[in-house]
């Protein structure tokens, strides 16, 4: 038996072919039921050309569909590709050209601008499983099989990032006991999943990102519901919703931008949702402020908030303490740019790097490979761009990635700790910090900033606000108010937009 992600979802629907797995709108499916599907759309996508080391597309919102797409996939030897679905035609046009997809399997929304064979969620898509065998009669697999995971950040063109499916079982899907010590064998993996208690995830990401395909393979691999926020865009209502239907335990959310408006929905609503089945809310892909998690310690305070630290370049790499520290194992380390490791209490900045099961590199990019994937101390290490430093008792205080830090007047300042200030004023809702060009400064501290509802707030308050939390060179010396702070699907900061919004260039 291999660690192939594949072979370990057959052994746990074989397990418990009858306990239901995957909810999504009015579609509810059962392990039996997913398997089979995903058997059937292999079929039908091994006649489009689909096989070992193939890619398909998909391009969808959160339905159950789009993990019929990653299992079956799966099953060819194959990768699905995530799709960001708010790609105009030159991006998309982009993924599809250096992802070298061979299929695309999408909504009925989508009209993706690919000359290959494509299958449109709906009517096609079940004449397409009708007409196709539910059997497994697949090649062997191997552990060595890819897992694909596009990846755009928070600058820059998409990029995809290559693990082994061994490594991306442990590092990204939980290792068959998500937050605790992983399964040691398939056997126990089995075994785990026939004594499974009940236990029902709300993904509220699209699965279009890392965090919420990690945490529903996750729940798949140990047995347990994953329910699917649907729908075009996030409505903090509909998932409380969900939680009172589906009687979730645990809440995937990625950062403020969700964090915040599932508080405000709750605050103003306070009687409106059932919410005792609440144990845990976990985030991941961006971490959440402290204002967001004293809001939610106020309105749920018998439900534990874990942040999570990671990325797609590194998988899981430790959880919150407070703040922004963060706890690490030994497979995590900080460097300097001389690669050597950053002393415990010097406050000397570095590169966060990690070690042990991490991606075999990037996708058609040998060059980015070599910058991300380092040799140190004997070892290769992920360097995937997030800078920190070391407190005396070994846990890392996180700042930001190096590539949106602003150097102002020689000083260097992550936006991170400013958007935290800013964000712990009780009138703003959410901000975005970015450097613009300047003749003096070299860039000036700039803010994107969307209030709450009804609220006021000038900027010369909102400075005078951050003074009281960060140095006064990290003070915004402008504030721009915006509706709407821009963000991507994912709730990751879109800082080539705020910049633009802010009066600069995007660039």
């Amino acid at each position: 038996m291999t660690w192939n992600m594949a072979d370990l979802f057959e052994l746990v629907a074989d397990t418990v072919p009858d306990r239901e797995c995957l909810v999504s709108g009015d579609r509810r499916l059962t392990y039996r039921e997913l398997d089979e599907r995903a058997n059937r759309l292999a079929h039908h996508l091994a006649e489009q050309g689909v096989g070992k080391d193939s890619h398909i597309g998909v391009y969808a919102y959160n339905c159950t569909e789009w993990m019929e797409a990653f299992v079956a996939a799966m099953k060819l030897r194959a990768a699905a590709v995530n799709v960001n679905f708010r790609y105009v035609d030159d991006e998309l046009r982009y993924l599809f050209k250096d992802a070298d997809l061979v299929a695309v399997v999408h909504g009925p929304e989508f009209d993706p601008p690919f000359d290959g064979p494509t299958l449109e969620i709906g009517d096609e898509y079940e004449a397409a499983l009708a007409s196709s065998s539910p059997s497994r009669d697949f090649e062997p697999r191997a552990d060595d099989d890819r897992y694909i995971l596009y990846t755009g950040g928070t600058t820059g063109m998409p990029k995809g990032v290559l693990w082994r499916h061994d490594d991306a079982f442990f590092a990204m899907f939980g290792g068959g006991r998500y937050a605790f010590e992983p399964v040691a064998s398939p056997e126990e993996l089995a075994e785990n999943a026939r004594n499974a208690f009940d236990f029902t995830f709300l993904i509220v990401p699209p699965l279009m990102h890392g965090a919420g395909q990690w945490v529903t393979g996750s729940a798949l691999f140990e047995a347990k519901k994953a329910v699917l926020l649907d729908g075009a865009k996030f409505d903090a209502e509909h998932a409380w919703d969900l939680v009172e239907r589906e009687k979730c335990n645990s809440l995937t959310i990625v950062g403020d931008a969700m964090a915040r408006p599932l508080a405000d929905a709750l605050a103003a609503n306070p009687d409106r949702w059932d919410t005792s089945s609440v144990l845990g809310i976990g985030s991941g892909g961006a971490p959440l402020s402290p204002a967001a998690k004293q809001q939610f310690a106020e309105l749920l305070p018998n439900v534990l908030v874990l942040d999570s630290f990671g990325s797609s370049e590194t998988g899981y790499q430790g959880r919150a303490m407070e703040g922004r520290r963060f706890v690490v194992d030994d497979t995590n380390a900080v460097f300097d740019d001389s690669l050597q490791r950053v002393k415990p209490g010097s406050g000397e900045v570095g590169r966060v790097a990690k070690t042990g099961r991490i991606p075999i590199g990037y996708y058609n990019d040998p060059e980015k490979t070599a910058r991300t994937f380092i040799e140190a101390e004997g070892k290769r290490w992920s360097f995937p761009g997030d800078m920190a430093t070391v407190e005396e008792d070994g846990t890392i205080n996180l700042l930001g990635r190096g590539a949106a830090c602003i150097n102002s007047g020689g000083e260097k300042i992550f936006p991170e700790e400013v958007e935290d200030a800013l964000k712990a004023h009780p009138s703003v809702f959410d901000a975005l910090v970015v450097g613009l060009p300047d003749e003096r400064w070299g860039e000036r501290v700039t803010a994107v900033v969307a209030l709450r509802p009804g609220a006021e707030a000038t900027p010369d308050e909102l400075q005078t606000h951050c003074r009281s939390q960060v140095a006064g060179y990290k003070v915004p010396k402008g504030v721009h108010f915006v509706d709407q702070v821009p963000r991507q699907p994912s709730g990751k900061p879109d800082y080539k937009t705020a910049k633009s919004l802010a009066g600069g260039d995007g660039s």
